[in-house]
């Protein structure tokens, strides 16, 4: 017989209503300065930053609580070295072959080529691999909604990250299958998002967009 699932009793604070907007417009703020960055500097990166940001991310809710991530940090130099030369390929062939024009067309104001140097600049690489089946011993387990799990936890690490005052990009490479190669991952895990993470580079630029407003993302029915 199935026994019965363990329950504790909620951990929960309630605030104050004036304390709860202090905190969602000063998290607002800080989040709306967040931009992707790829001029990095080469300034070193205290670890505990990184690991406490890895901490946030893998509280992250998930489908069954299966928790189905794996965060790689990488600040090996020579590793970084074969990532960009591994990344720049795929890049290199994708620019030229594989994107059509529209998509092309979608890049151009970004700025952005095949070319990746924020691969070895940045003091750290995270890759965020999504765990498609668990595995207890050669037994595969069934994982359930892993993509939306891992979407989850790699939002709340951007956020952490930036919080702790460094800056990212998202990059995804594609296909990403080198990452699992050159990173001696297991056959159940797939790269699905590469994190630089480091200081901006003192002249560091960005691309002149803007984010839609409330009106257009924003839909409350009556």
């Amino acid at each position: 017989m199935d026994s019965e699932p363990a329950f504790l009793s909620l951990d929960f604070q309630r605030l104050s209503p004036e304390e709860q907007t202090r905190r969602l417009e000063e998290f607002h703020a800080r989040m709306q300065r967040r931009r992707s960055v790829r001029d990095f500097s080469d300034e070193p990166v205290p670890f505990h930053l990184i690991e406490t940001a890895i901490r946030c991310a893998a509280s992250a809710p998930s489908g069954a609580n299966q928790q189905p991530w794996t965060f790689v940090v990488v600040g090996d130099v020579e590793t970084k070295r074969q990532i960009r030369v591994a990344a720049e390929a795929e890049e290199r062939e994708s620019y030229a072959h594989r994107m059509p024009g529209e998509w092309l067309d979608a890049l151009r104001p970004l700025g952005t080529d095949w070319r990746k140097p924020f691969l070895e600049t940045a003091p750290y690489l995270i890759v965020v691999f999504r765990q498609d089946y668990g595995l207890a011993g050669a037994q595969k387990v069934k994982h359930y909604y892993v993509q939306e799990s891992v979407g989850i936890a790699a939002g709340l690490l951007i956020a952490a990250l930036h919080i702790a005052g460094l800056a990212t990009l998202t990059h995804t490479p594609s296909p990403m299958g080198f990452l699992a190669a050159i990173l001696g991952r297991p056959k159940n895990e797939r790269a699905c998002l590469l994190i630089p993470v480091g200081y901006p580079a003192r002249d560091a630029k960005v691309p002149a967009i803007e984010k839609k407003q409330l009106s257009e993302v924003l839909v409350i029915k009556p």
